[in-house]
């Protein structure tokens, strides 16, 4: 289960905990005679006392902060006005501001923000409001504000942003269509900034009826509603019909394919839907409408049906393929195209179809390998090469596959110098260091991670290496981890692929004959080693374990007493998660990839999926696809990491292929929750 890891370090709770033990040995015994109280204890020292209550009075600030961040994700105003004025001192000084005005953005004055702006101007949190802000002046059309603070924005990563920054430079009549096409490529996420962007090339001929259609067909795939409403107002065709489509296929397809071009487009979206619940009723469909469509129109509908059954690893899918030729392919259906000409060793398709693909995506280490197999397969071997030379690296499940066809091995590289003590003092005196830890304290992961990632800007790889021993100093090992991550030449693997808990994990997986390595890579992708993590669905723990799961488990080794919070018990989590990896292990015949995936996406996912070969697999195609994007990257990454393991654990070179191994057809049977 892939985590959303919401928790605080230890550290700081640790610290607390020794204040207080500290306090305590500093106290009489009790007495073993009633004696009164004023005569039998002597008063606490003086120091003491002003200690207590310098913590007693931090903790009320910090009852008081998180009750103002409460209310301002609430957007209430009055309360958040009255809780900042309370905490005129605080350690998150920016933060107290930032959530006082945040509720009342829309309605503050422009001083009143560049006020809190410029006190604050090269933080994290100076970053956040400004983006805020900036959304509020792209709502208002504030552009020579929009435009003088997008100079200013540290981070422009945010969509709605960068669709009103192309929208204020149409507006000045810049063609921004190309770039217009490149970044609108996920409906769901476009809101009104990009909404209007769309709108406005639209009325400007920037963006062509095509350029609609193909939008109206990503609303559709995405299951994007709004969307879908907006592209067919813009088109002049009813905005009802295309929602319809996209939320009950079956009623539009009911209404028959229309008159025109835009009403055909419609009626494909909804066949497209359709095939995701039903192949044969959308299949039918098409070929008893096909006289009605155009060539194109016929090969788009095809293309969806293709997209449907490749989902569902139909073998059907092949021939959807070969019929939807001709048709303008979204970057999904191009991957996924692919993978099916994959899994039927089609090395002619897999090229062309890459090829096909636009070159951002084109790029992507994944691809680049793939190509270059499918150079190898057809006798370019240079060519192979020189792709495998441009990705090879230790660093991931594509980078270790390059290099195993470069003819070498995965192994670990050698050890950059410890950082020295002056490198690990720079980081953590850097603000943004210090209070992400006072988020970690707080348990607020998201905004730690948030200043602890603004703290790494910048940064050498010298002191990226010390920044990730300062976390592994403060227990915070997945900032150790994703910290010493970002080095390119200055290469820790310890770092990188720490092994805590040993003296618990060695011996349970030792007892169940499992794979030491494989195990630690299930926890890096797992929890990142943070011991009490928790996801959204309720997984808990270093190796997110289910409650149900956890439950079932230790019904089956005879853990009786099994409550549902001991899954935060490191030593509970590490003998369930071990003994379930054991027992989808022996399910799936031995195989590391198909227990991966069972872990993951559940034991009778990796059934089907395995159920629907009918010949041995090669296991890096097999893992290109399976069909859950997410269970697909992370079997990439639990087998990557395991090979990295077993590198540094066993201290020889390892080969990913040869764990990846071979997928059989299933043969047996099982039944695991």
């Amino acid at each position: 289960m892939l985590a959303t890891i919401s928790v605080a370090s230890t550290s700081f709770a640790a610290a607390a905990v020794a204040a207080s033990l500290a306090i305590e040995a500093e106290a009489p015994p009790a007495a073993t005679s009633p004696v009164p109280v004023a005569t039998a204890v002597p008063a606490a020292p003086a120091s003491v006392s002003a200690a207590a209550s310098a913590n007693e009075a931090s903790r009320a600030d910090d009852d008081t902060f998180l009750l103002l961040r409460e209310a301002a994700r609430q957007n209430d105003a009055a309360r958040t006005n009255a809780l900042a004025s309370r905490l005129p001192n605080y350690v998150l000084p920016g933060y107290v501001e930032y959530y006082r005005l945040k509720p009342r953005l829309r309605e503050a004055t422009q001083d009143e923000v560049l006020g809190v702006l410029r006190r604050f101007e090269g933080s994290a949190v100076a970053d956040r409001l400004r983006t805020d802000w900036m959304l509020e002046l792209g709502r208002q059309r504030e552009w020579n504000l929009f435009e003088r603070e997008m100079a200013l924005l540290t981070r422009s990563d945010d969509l709605q942003v960068r669709c009103y920054a192309l929208l204020a430079r149409a507006l000045r009549g810049e063609r921004v269509a190309d770039e217009a096409r490149a970044l609108l490529v996920n409906p769901p996420a476009y809101g009104e900034g990009c909404a209007a962007l769309m709108t406005q090339l639209s009325q400007l001929n920037g963006f062509s009826q095509a350029d609609l259609l193909a939008q109206l067909r990503l609303a559709g795939e995405t299951g994007a509603t709004g969307p879908s409403r907006r592209i067919a107002a813009l088109l002049g065709a009813s905005d009802t019909r295309a929602a319809q489509a996209v939320d009950v296929p079956a009623v539009a397809m009911a209404r028959g394919i229309g008159a025109n071009r835009i009403e055909h487009e419609i009626y494909l979206v909804a066949l497209g839907r359709m095939a995701r619940t039903s192949l044969k009723l959308a299949t039918v469909a098409l070929e008893k409408n096909s006289s009605k469509l155009s060539a194109e129109e016929r090969a788009i509908g095809w293309a969806n049906v293709a997209l449907a059954a490749s989902i569902v690893l139909s073998n059907d899918a092949h021939d959807y393929w070969k019929r939807a030729a001709g048709a303008p392919l979204t970057n999904f259906q191009l991957e996924w195209k692919t993978r099916m000409a994959l899994r039927r060793g089609d090395w002619a398709t897999v090229a062309a179809t890459i090829d096909a693909m636009p070159p951002a995506l084109a790029a992507e280490s994944g691809w680049i390998y793939w190509r270059g197999r499918a150079h190898d397969a057809q006798g370019r071997k240079e060519d192979a090469q020189a792709l495998y030379r441009r990705i090879a690296t230790p660093n991931n499940f594509y980078g270790q596959l390059a290099t195993e066809e470069l003819g070498e091995l995965v192994s670990t590289p050698p050890l950059a110098a410890p950082p020295t003590p002056g490198e690990v003092a720079y980081v953590a005196a850097l603000p943004a260091m210090r209070q992400a830890l006072k988020f970690y304290e707080l348990r607020l992961r998201a905004e730690g991670n948030r200043e602890w990632s603004w703290a790494l800007r910048n940064l050498s790889e010298r002191q990226l290496l010390a920044a990730a021993e300062y976390a592994r100093r403060n227990e915070l090992l997945d900032r150790m981890v994703e910290t010493s991550l970002r080095t390119r030449n200055e290469l820790d693997f310890n770092q990188r692929f720490p092994a805590p808990h040993n003296d618990i994990l060695q011996p349970a997986a030792k007892n169940l004959s499992l794979d030491t390595a494989w195990v630690y890579g299930l926890i890096r992708q797992e929890s990142r080693f943070v011991s009490d993590a928790r996801s959204g669905v309720g997984a808990a723990g270093l190796m997110q374990v289910m409650p149900a799961t956890g439950k079932w488990v230790a019904a089956k080794i005879g853990l009786t007493d099994f409550v549902h919070d001991m899954l935060h018990d490191a030593r509970t989590n590490i003998t369930l998660g071990t003994n379930y990896m054991n027992m989808v292990l022996e399910n799936n015949g031995g195989s590391q990839v198909l227990a991966t995936a069972a872990y993951n996406a559940g034991p009778g996912r990796s059934r089907t999926w395995r159920g629907v070969l009918d010949a041995p697999m090669e296991g890096a195609v097999f893992v290109e696809s399976i069909p859950f994007s997410e269970t697909r990257t992370y079997v990439r990454n639990v087998m990557s990491n395991a090979t990295n393991y077993a590198a540094l654990f066993d201290k020889r070179p390892q080969s990913l292929k040869a764990r990846l191994g071979t997928i059989a057809p299933r043969g047996g049977s099982g039944a695991l929750p």
